[in-house]
């Protein structure tokens, strides 16, 4: 067991799970720049006092994945010993404190990942691609799969957890960044998933409020592309692996200050749902 401190930096959607009940997966960083996963978090069932936001430092007691997990920097923390670290880093002066620490081990390019990849098993990372085409949205099913559902509640039942919990909402589309890298190697079309928490919280908070599926679908690219990927933004993607597919990388969160002017004095308010 081992006593982390963390600053997180990105939460993915959850999704059910018959053995954990549902995953969430949260990434940050030590004090170092060292890139750090922690799960399986239930994080809908913290006490709110244990409920971390982005950018925030917690210490919580964690220990090293082994077996099938053989990503380095995966650990399985203890949920009871979360304990929050004080406000979320600020974001004044244009994101200076968040960079010191979230860019202190950032790559060049997705080239330079996969080798990374290679010789040591990194499936955490954090670069600055060189362009931005596209955001693709894409329909997807509704709801989970029955056999998922099945296996949940049936998990549910032998173990005594709560029946009446409902899992949570799936998103019924696919988003999906289209990019090229500053590295002679980038073919200049890498498609790359997104599975950021704000993402789908930015889609249900819409659909809450009245709008259509296709109207939210429509507002959750115009934010993650029209803003987070503006012209006038530093944007840098927060990345991982699929631990059912090693070889696989996905968008997991988005670096967005606003780029730096010698001289400007700006601040840019960090993403709130």
């Amino acid at each position: 067991m081992e006593r982390l401190k963390v600053l997180i930096t990105v939460k993915t959607y959850p999704i059910p799970s018959a053995k954990y009940d549902e995953l969430v997966c949260t990434a940050g960083v030590r004090e170092d720049g060292s890139f750090v996963r922690l799960y399986p978090v239930n994080f809908r069932d913290l006490p709110f006092s244990q409920q971390y936001k982005k950018y925030q430092w917690i210490k919580v007691e964690a220990t090293k994945h082994k077996g099938r997990d053989a990503r380095k920097e995966s650990f399985r923390p203890d949920s009871d010993t979360i304990q929050l670290l004080g406000e979320p880093v600020s974001a004044a002066r244009n994101w200076t404190e968040r960079a010191q620490y979230v860019l202190a081990k950032k790559s060049a390019s997705m080239e330079e990942l996969y080798d990374q990849q290679k010789s040591d098993r990194t499936s955490l990372g954090i670069f600055k691609p060189k362009k931005i085409h596209d955001l693709i949205c894409r329909k997807d099913a509704g709801d989970w799969k029955p056999s998922f559902k099945a296996a949940l509640a049936q998990a549910r039942l032998w173990e005594e957890r709560s029946v009446s919990k409902e899992p949570p909402r799936k998103v019924p589309y696919k988003f999906q960044y289209v990019f090229e890298c500053d590295d002679p190697r980038c073919n200049g079309r890498h498609r790359m998933m997104i599975e950021d928490w704000e993402l789908g919280a930015l889609y249900w908070k819409l659909v809450d409020k009245g709008a259509s599926s296709e109207e939210a679908a429509k507002s959750v690219r115009e934010k993650f592309l029209g803003d987070l990927c503006a012209v006038d933004r530093d944007t840098h993607f927060f990345v991982g692996t699929i631990l059912a597919h090693p070889t696989t990388w996905v968008v997991i969160g988005v670096y967005w200050p606003k780029l730096w002017k010698s001289g400007s004095s700006s601040r840019h308010e960090p993403l709130l749902f």
